[in-house]
């Protein structure tokens, strides 16, 4: 079973490394240290001013040949757009994850390159299918919709950790644990609106890549646990069950 590999070291960032200065800083009669007396108002009154003048974070594109019926088709072009932003990015997580694979040594039991290669097909594939749907519905892939914008932000600091060379495996399998248990809820958002908006052939395709991501999260999860050296909780997909499938690069 692979083990975490971070070590033990000398503490750098605690503050028992200095006794006589916590306990100064503690002291609450030593106000230069502690500072002036006050509350968080001023700051509070900043950022409510600013969010009742701050606009919207653009706007949702117009279909170019509106196909979608509903109160609210917008809203699904919105989140197709995000949802194609997350797999995009998903997508060059695992490269990330694929090159750690192929330098450092103890990898989790049954976490394979093929294995790996496998979930970033999917991604990819998952991608295409996204792309097809949002111009099926008139749609224009290749425009930045609201939600895939937030996402971008969201999903920097994740692509941090992948990228950094540091991070162990353990660690960047937390951050895809992340990754997987948000494309999970993505998806069933996705086969809602679709569903509400009568896109019954959009439904099916989706149901199978909520399927897919079950199955990864499944294997990421039970990578992660024998990372650190756990046994993955019961009822958890065996990592060795994945097999290689077809898929796409983008």
């Amino acid at each position: 079973m692979a083990q975490q590999t971070e070590h033990l070291g000398r503490n750098r960032t605690g503050v028992q490394m200095s006794p006589i200065d916590t306990a100064a800083m503690q002291d609450s009669d030593n106000a230069p240290i502690r500072g002036a007396p006050g509350d968080e108002r001023a700051l509070l009154d900043a950022r409510e001013a600013v969010i009742a003048h701050a606009g919207g974070i653009g706007s949702i594109p117009a279909p170019g040949t509106p196909t979608l019926k509903g109160d609210r088709p917008h809203i699904l072009l919105d989140k197709l757009g995000e949802r194609l932003a997350f797999e995009r990015t998903g997508t060059r997580l695992y490269d990330a994850l694929l090159a750690k694979c192929d330098v450092m040594p103890s990898a989790p039991a049954g976490m394979t390159r093929t294995h790996v290669e496998e979930i970033r097909r999917d991604e990819a594939r998952h991608f295409l299918l996204l792309k097809d749907a949002i111009e099926s519905l008139g749609g224009d892939p290749t425009a930045q919709t609201p939600s895939a914008d937030v996402t971008g932000v969201e999903s920097l600091g994740l692509v941090q950790v992948l990228s950094d060379p540091r991070t162990s495996l353990a660690q960047s399998l937390h951050a895809l644990l992340t990754v997987e248990l948000a494309d999970r809820a993505g998806w069933q958002t996705l086969i809602a609106l679709a569903g509400e908006a009568g896109q019954d052939d959009l439904v099916a395709g989706f149901t199978l890549a909520l399927d897919d991501e079950r199955r990864h999260l499944a294997l990421v999860q039970g990578w992660y646990h024998e990372a650190i050296g756990l046994t993955p909780v019961p009822g958890m997909l065996p990592p060795a069950a994945a097999t290689p499938g077809p898929g796409a690069d983008i």
